[in-house]
Parts: C-alpha cells; sequence; structure tokens
C-alpha cells in the first residue's frame, strides 16, 4: 500500500505544519489501489455480520460487528449522527416551448436547502440563471451560480413533502444501484435516522441494528445523538494539493443534552465512542478548548494529521477512498502509521470498502483502550 520509497515508519506526533506529516505527504504515504471488486455492492445482512477490524495498541485483530459489546464497557458513550437520508436525485425537464421544442432531461443532485424555497444543486446538463425547470409537477427557476459550480433553483412552493414521490435516494457512483429504489431506501439508512436532511448516509452507522443497539443498553453503554447533514462535497477526493481543497459547508446540531451527556462523560473518565467521521467533524466543530457546547449551524472543518482530535477516545468508520478528507481524519485520529497498518491487513484480507463495506474500530492516538475491558 505505502510507496516504500517515502518514510514508512512515520507516526504524525504534532501540530507542527513544516514537518513531514503535511497532508500532502499523509496521503502520498497512505495511498493504494484497490481492485474495483473490493468495492462493496451490497450491505451485509444483517447489518453486524460485517467484519470489524480492531485498531489497537500494538495490535490489529478481526472481529464482526456484532461484538461489539466485546469491545466496549458499561459508562462508555455512543455518539451517532441521526441525520436521514432524503430522496435527492430527481430527474427533472425543460419546459416545452409554444412550438414544441425543449423537454429534455435534467438530472438534479439536490444539496441543502439554502434559504426558504431556495435549494442549491447539481445540474447534468448544466443550466444558465433565469432558466426553469420542472420536478415532476414542481417549477423551478435557476437564480444563481455556486463557485463550485453549483446551481441555485427557487421554488414556487415547500417542496421536501413531495421529495419521496419525485425523488430517489442518492447512492455513490461506486455502487451499481440497479432500479430498486425502495430497498435502498431502507438499507441505505440507518437504524436510528431521523432528522432528513442528508444526501449521503454516515454509512458507519449502517452496521447496527436494533438487537445490537438493545445489547449494548442492557451492557450499561450510554448513547446519544447529534446531526451533521452529510454533503455531497464530503466524500469528494482531494484533487491537487490538500493546502487549496475547499470544505463544503454541512449543517449541524448538537443539543443541550447531548453536550452534557459527552462533557459528564469526559469529566468521569468514561469513553466518548464516535461513530463515523460525521460526528468527529461535529464534535470537533463545537469543542471550545474545554467542552463541547450546544448549537447549530454550517461547519466546514478540515481534519488533518497537523490537527488534534479532543473529544472522541475511539472512532468506528468504514474504509476509505485514497486521497480523500476521510482518509486524513482517520490518520489524525489514530496515527498515520496505525492507519498505515491497518490499511495494509485490510487490503490483504479480504475486507470490503466504502460506504457498504467493513468497518475498523479505532483508539484516539492521545489516550487508549480500544478493545479494552
Amino acid at each position: 500500500m505505502p510507496n516504500p520509497e517515502l518514510n514508512p515508519a512515520l507516526d504524525c506526533p504534532g501540530p507542527d505544519p513544516a514537518s513531514l506529516c503535511d497532508a500532502d505527504a499523509v496521503l502520498a504515504r497512505l495511498n493504494f489501489t484497490l481492485p474495483p471488486e473490493r468495492i462493496a455492492q451490497t450491505g451485509a445482512e444483517p447489518r453486524d455480520a460485517s467484519r470489524l477490524m480492531v485498531v489497537g495498541r500494538p495490535d490489529l485483530t478481526h472481529r464482526t460487528f456484532r461484538e461489539l459489546p466485546d469491545l466496549l464497557r458499561s459508562g462508555d458513550l455512543l455518539v451517532f449522527n441521526e441525520s436521514r437520508v432524503i430522496p435527492a436525485r430527481v430527474m427533472a425537464r425543460k419546459p416545452v416551448t409554444p412550438d414544441g421544442h425543449g423537454g429534455g432531461a435534467v438530472e438534479v443532485m439536490l444539496l441543502r436547502e439554502e434559504q426558504h424555497n431556495v435549494w442549491s444543486a447539481y445540474l447534468k446538463p448544466a443550466r444558465r440563471a433565469g432558466k426553469e425547470l420542472w420536478l415532476g409537477g414542481h417549477r423551478a427557476e435557476v437564480v444563481g451560480v455556486l463557485d463550485d459550480g453549483a446551481r441555485l433553483l427557487r421554488f414556487e412552493h415547500d417542496l421536501k413533502p413531495h421529495l419521496d414521490e419525485i425523488g430517489r435516494l442518492p447512492l455513490p457512483p461506486y455502487i451499481d444501484a440497479g432500479d430498486d429504489d425502495a430497498v435502498w431506501r431502507e438499507r441505505y439508512q440507518t437504524v436510528y435516522a431521523r432528522d432528513p436532511g442528508s444526501v449521503a448516509a454516515p454509512t458507519a452507522g449502517l452496521h447496527f441494528t436494533p438487537e445490537l443497539l438493545a445489547r449494548l443498553d442492557a451492557l450499561g453503554v450510554e448513547r446519544c445523538a447529534v446531526t451533521l447533514h452529510v454533503g455531497a462535497g464530503t466524500f469528494r477526493p482531494i484533487q491537487g494539493s490538500a493546502a487549496d481543497h475547499t470544505m463544503h459547508a454541512e449543517r449541524y446540531a448538537v443539543s443541550a443534552s447531548t453536550a452534557a451527556a459527552i462533557n459528564q462523560a469526559r469529566a468521569q473518565g468514561r469513553r466518548v465512542v464516535a461513530v463515523g467521521t460525521t460526528t468527529v467533524r461535529t464534535l470537533e466543530s463545537v469543542w471550545n478548548g474545554e467542552a463541547v457546547r450546544a448549537g447549530e449551524g454550517d461547519t466546514r472543518i478540515f481534519i488533518t494529521p497537523s490537527t488534534p482530535v479532543h473529544v472522541p477516545d475511539l472512532l468506528l468508520t468504514n474504509l476509505h477512498l485514497p486521497g480523500s478528507t476521510l482518509l486524513l481524519l482517520v490518520a489524525a485520529f489514530a496515527g498515520e502509521g496505525r492507519v498505515r497498518a491497518a490499511y495494509d491487513a485490510a487490503l490483504a484480507g479480504d475486507y470490503r470498502f466504502y460506504s457498504l463495506g467493513d468497518a475498523m474500530l479505532l483508539e484516539n492516538q492521545r489516550s487508549g483502550g480500544a478493545g479494552q475491558k
């Protein structure tokens, strides 16, 4: 996996941006080639039958996700992202002119509602400002263009109640979705999804089942939730230098009860377990240097190996794309050397990658305890 000519034993120890731990060097050392057949096209059934690699100090162990209760302990606090994926992919039509022209198809990928009845969206093919589109029976006008090429669409009424009827669930491009949207509407959601707004699933949570959650409850593992509405830019690979990469804004919310639960767990020395990189990004966005604060807003946080991760002690996550911001986050969390060893083991051990693939449990390099009861 790593280039052997590049310092293969380095762990990123601190925030010095001039060190070899800069993001571009880390991504180069963590680069790998993934055979297409290793990209999971379906999720494990049942969900918790997926594999789980435990990345501890110093060993890697191989379990199944349903064994998670054996790796946690009473008093641990699981923090979930309860955002729900919306049917954001809509086939639209250009208006038909009086002479019978027009009516061509436009694929619309809704991103989020920027203001009342105004959505950002990617259009294929793109449309200029002032042009109209019809999404089912719902008229939209292109009223602006954003820096990344997304269009702003103004609707005449609230589109959200109609998305289930006119839209399809957006799936990553590396998944051959087929035509059975009804199946994906259930399978590409976490069992605890509550708050609609994401255009991609917080995929680490896809491994949980109601039965597994009940076993964790019985063990005395506590849980709370945040919301981060996952945007399309989350999984976009870094093109060029990481220093020039622009993170898309994503909307988050952390309730007062969740902030209190996390702060109490930390004060009592209990472990905080983040379910997914979106949860890590949310918690780090509301960390004020001493505690997690409640609130809501937009975050563009970019976590790299020169950025310490303050809040969670453990992280449950899937196996990510090379060259991605998510791989940098995982390296920042667990240390580059351990992440490299984990991905080498995953490639050698037939782990399934990406959104529907297998999972890892990692410990924060500032602390200890992955897999310790």
